[in-house]
């Protein structure tokens, strides 16, 4: 059977964005994943084209609140930034594992386009490497 998981974030817009798509190849069929944000800031274009690079396309993906979730029973959530989980709303979850983890946000960087493509591969990769770890330590 498929557990639930929510990726939660700020604006649902990057970081749990790269993680639900992480999170979705790597589980198979082993999770159902959701993400979801505090608010809704659309799909990040950076996000997307570093997603992409390493073959995965979250472009089809939507930019959700996590209200719209509710009634949905999480056995996982985890929040990949310090925003979200400080001000995230009640999630009524008794048997949830709950998880956080506050990734580098690379949507904040002012520079030059290369150094925006290094800040998003940078997070992609440290969200890579979270979310690989989780899948062994979780559904193994």
């Amino acid at each position: 059977m498929k557990r639930n998981i929510l990726v939660l974030c700020t604006g649902n817009s990057c970081r749990s964005q790269m993680a639900h798509g992480y999170l979705q190849k790597v589980a198979g069929d082993k999770l159902n994943v959701y993400s979801a944000g505090i608010e809704t800031h659309g799909i990040n274009p950076g996000a997307a084209a570093t997603m992409k690079k390493d073959g995965i396309d979250i472009t089809g993906h939507t930019s959700n609140h996590v209200d719209e979730y509710q009634g949905v029973s999480w056995d996982f959530i985890i929040t990949v930034c310090d925003h979200a989980y400080e001000n995230c709303p009640f999630i009524a979850a008794p048997d949830a594992v709950r998880l956080h983890h506050n990734f580098y946000d690379p949507s904040k960087l002012e520079g030059t386009e290369d150094e925006k493509e290094a800040a998003f591969a940078k997070a992609r990769e440290e969200i890579k490497a979270y979310c690989k770890n989780f899948i062994a330590e979780h559904l193994s």
